[in-house]
């Protein structure tokens, strides 16, 4: 087991595989130091409507502890519909780290903003902290955020990112112990490529999420 948690990286059964022998979970259930994921998060960005478009759906709220944070970084691009990917896309990953603190892979931001292959991986890598009785304290920045926006419809999108994990850690939910550092800064970073889809309510899911450790574009 590696010494702070692993993001996950799945889409192939292969990579799910690999992202569970890197990092566990446990059973401890969520604390009264619950926060709105987000709401500090330095970065979050919201779409506005297009003009004469259906309302969208209302977004799940998502709770955090106060030692587990997702900092986003960019933002701001102008462009409503880059912004609506980058918004989901947080979402995204602040539903899974609320599925890992709640010991619950039923809360409903899960589903809402992960579909497909990426669903089935990410559920892969939530219950790998479940089996292992831990799960993460600390700060994971994303950066370095770059969305292209495809088809006719503007309904799908690749987005690419950095992570950094370097100060976050594994937490023993029995002991409360948590691990050391890693040695080779390198080690936490990590690069992103996913896949979204616009559903028919207006939500960008994910549907692939591709990663490389230790890549030197993220430094």
């Amino acid at each position: 087991m590696v010494n702070r948690r692993s993001l996950p990286a799945v889409s192939l059964a292969v990579a799910a595989a690999l992202a569970l022998s890197a990092c566990g979970g446990g059973d401890g259930k969520s604390g009264e130091d619950d926060k709105i994921a987000g709401a500090d998060g330095g970065g979050g960005t919201s779409a506005a409507p297009e003009p004469g478009a259906s309302p969208e759906a209302e977004r799940p709220a998502i709770k955090l502890p106060t030692d587990m944070k997702n900092v986003f970084e960019g933002g701001g691009t102008g462009d409503p519909v880059a912004e609506a990917v980058l918004r989901d896309s947080e979402a995204r990953i602040n539903s899974l780290d609320e599925a890992i603190h709640t010991r619950s892979l039923e809360r409903p931001a899960f589903g809402f903003y992960n579909t497909g292959d990426a669903a089935r991986g990410a559920a892969v890598w939530v219950q790998g902290f479940y089996d292992d009785k831990i799960t993460w304290t600390g700060t994971v920045r994303y950066y370095d955020r770059k969305v292209t926006v495809e088809g006719k419809k503007k309904d799908k999108a690749t987005l690419s990112y950095c992570a950094d994990e370097s100060k976050a850690f594994n937490k023993d939910l029995k002991s409360g112990k948590v691990s050391d550092a890693v040695d080779g800064s390198g080690d936490s970073l990590v690069a992103y490529t996913t896949r979204l889809v616009k559903n028919d309510k207006g939500v960008w899911q994910t549907t692939d999420v591709y990663s490389k450790r230790g890549t030197s574009q993220c430094q």
